[in-house]
């Protein structure tokens, strides 16, 4: 019951987030230049400074986390400060949306690989399987040679199913029904340097990941 009512509020979100993004999918040069929304709950704290009402806007931001990347380095939230990244879930025998997704993600990677303030995490759902070492023939496979750029991280499954569902709003559970036991979104979060969801885009489309790489730059320290 607990995995099925994540289910239904991770899908509710990932609903409510993809809206937002699509309605202002538009081309006119003022929607490209708009600022991003900040995406997910968030609450106003009041206190009093200096004899007056201060009011604080306190955002849903990611959660801690600790997992190992293809190189067997840790990676956590200190390895993401002051970095703009995508994060998506994914697993290496997926047979369904990944391989689509990773088609997608190399573009994003290509493009910012070398932009000193970029990173990629892409977190595998199957570690009892997707080893650093498979992850690394994995990387190499599909034409990543830059591993500080992009992270395949692996680690504890259930704290990896936690943040995907906690943190960036995404489906990432067990699901014997679905092809490969695994059911997952292809949603590529898009958070800002103070671990801030900015954007959820469909991994698996074209249209949706050429959006990403229009709106990564705005994020970017030099276009601030």
């Amino acid at each position: 019951m607990k995995n099925s009512r994540i289910y239904v509020y991770s899908v509710l979100i990932f609903s409510i987030l993809m809206s937002s993004c699509e309605s202002g999918n538009s081309e006119k040069e003022s929607d490209r230049n708009k600022t991003l929304p900040i995406l997910g709950n968030s609450h106003v704290n009041e206190f009093e400074m200096e004899g007056k009402v201060v009011q604080d806007t306190v955002y849903h931001k990611i959660g801690q986390f600790k997992f190992i990347n293809q190189e067997g380095r840790e990676i956590t939230n200190s390895s993401t400060d002051g970095k703009v990244y995508i994060a998506d879930f994914f697993f290496t025998t997926c047979p369904t949306i990944c391989p689509v997704m990773k088609t997608q993600m190399l573009r994003v990677y290509e493009k910012f690989d070398n932009e000193p303030d970029f990173m990629i995490l892409s977190h595998t759902l199957d570690p009892e399987h997707d080893t650093s070492e498979l992850l690394k023939d994995y990387a190499a496979k599909i034409g990543v040679e830059n591993d500080n750029t992009w992270h395949f991280l692996t680690g504890d499954q259930e704290k990896i199913f936690e943040i995907g569902q906690t943190s960036y709003l995404t489906t990432a559970m067990s699901d014997q029904t679905e092809p490969g036991g695994i059911l997952h979104s292809g949603a590529f979060v898009l958070v800002d340097q103070k671990g801030r969801i900015r954007g959820v885009y469909d991994g698996t489309k074209e249209d949706q990941v050429n959006r990403l790489m229009k709106d990564i730059p705005k994020l970017l320290p030099s276009n601030e």
